[in-house]
């Protein structure tokens, strides 16, 4: 929005973006020029954000025409994705990443996940072309992961933890819709904002249905376990810049960027592992340090190089999204239900990953996105 009042002013024009779910409203008030577009901003395209923005600084140094300006936005509308195979071999990456992270110790689950998350990929790009249902997607490739993960403990080649079955569904979770739920309903955009955070709140809960209905299919239930076991610092940091790459590539995020975000990223999680495993902190506290010093090294990067937050901010800290304490969560809630777990301390556990998870998002949302609106705040006082 910043990024278009600011071509306005170049071309002479009062502009004020208002985006909400479903419609994008510009206004030029000089012309009394009131447009409105249909957007549902379900993806996340990088890609795009960032030649769009290079467009408008173009605009404004005088390097771009603002009748060629209009073709260059309309060439950049029509970029694709990232192709299907560096979709799939980020998928498969990622996947085994947050394994590491989550203490897998063997080389087997390792290879099922790997496969899992490949698989549940190429699903996922081939429904995209059948269907425009936003939850088909991600609920079929979580019903795979669950399917395979079942097997696999089954067979004994997953641990109590069900990796196996955990790890490809949480690549597939919405990490950048909540934070940028979070960044929207902090700025006002009570709209935009709740719309976003039903938006993601729906996916994970099409994610956990496919994935406890594959765990289902051979009467395999997530454990009330904790969520994982500590690792050494070198294969958390390494494993968490797999993992941050992994996202870039989901969020087609030029190559360009890649840097950034993969240092940052794991200059985060050896934080996190200090707080967690030196300084003896809790997970929330972990990462909103971790998070909070994302926010003040990458809030200036990306004013002085004008390079989208979103981009270099949100994939540094996105594997951080607790979605393994959701799946938890619902999986508790179903055994209560159906009458197979009933004790208090089922209950407990299971309404503890719920409120571990709320605060964990909290502590991220905050970390990440406080240090930037003061940097803003000053820096935008100073001019």
């Amino acid at each position: 929005m910043g990024a278009t009042e600011l071509l306005g002013r170049a071309l002479g024009q009062r502009a004020e973006v208002m985006p909400r779910w479903g419609e994008l409203r510009l206004q030029l008030k000089d012309n009394g020029v009131d447009l409105v577009s249909p957007a549902d901003p379900t993806g996340v395209d990088m890609q795009r954000v960032a030649a769009t923005m290079t467009a408008i600084e173009d605009v404004r140094a005088g390097r771009l025409a603002p009748d060629s300006a209009a073709a260059a936005i309309s060439a950049i509308a029509e970029s694709p994705p990232a192709p299907t195979w560096l979709f799939t071999l980020a998928a498969a990456a990622g996947a085994v990443a947050l394994a590491v992270i989550f203490g897998i110790d063997h080389i087997a689950p390792a290879v099922l996940i790997c496969v899992s998350a490949a698989a549940g990929a190429i699903v996922r790009r081939r429904l995209a072309h059948w269907s425009a249902n936003i939850y088909i997607q991600p609920f079929c490739a979580a019903l795979l992961a669950g399917i395979i993960g079942a097997l696999a403990t089954r067979y004994q080649l997953s641990s109590s933890l069900r990796l196996v079955a955990v790890c490809p569904c949480m690549v597939l979770v919405p990490g950048p819709h909540l934070l940028n739920s979070a960044l929207d309903l902090i700025n006002g955009r009570i709209h935009l904002g709740a719309a976003r955070l039903l938006y993601a709140s729906l996916v994970i809960v099409a994610i956990a249905t496919g994935l406890l209905a594959g765990l289902a299919f051979l009467g395999i239930s997530l454990p009330v376990d904790p969520a994982g076991t500590a690792v050494p610092l070198w294969e958390d940091v390494i494993a968490a810049g797999v993992a941050v790459f992994a996202y870039s590539v989901f969020f087609s995020t030029p190559l360009s960027m890649l840097p950034w975000p993969v240092a940052v990223g794991m200059v985060a999680h050896a934080l996190r592992w200090v707080a967690l495993s030196v300084l003896g902190l809790g997970v929330a506290t972990g990462a909103f340090f971790a998070c909070f010093v994302v926010g003040l090294i990458l809030t200036p990067v990306s004013r002085r190089r004008h390079l989208p937050f979103a981009a270099i901010g949100f994939a540094s800290v996105v594997s951080m999204i607790p979605g393994v304490y959701l799946f938890r969560m619902m999986s508790g809630f179903v055994q209560i239900t159906g009458g197979t777990q009933t004790t208090l301390q089922s209950l407990s556990s299971t309404v503890s990953d719920g409120i571990s998870a709320t605060i964990i998002f909290l502590a991220i949302s905050l970390g990440l996105i406080v240090p930037k609106m003061l940097i803003d705040f000053f820096g935008d006082r100073r001019k």
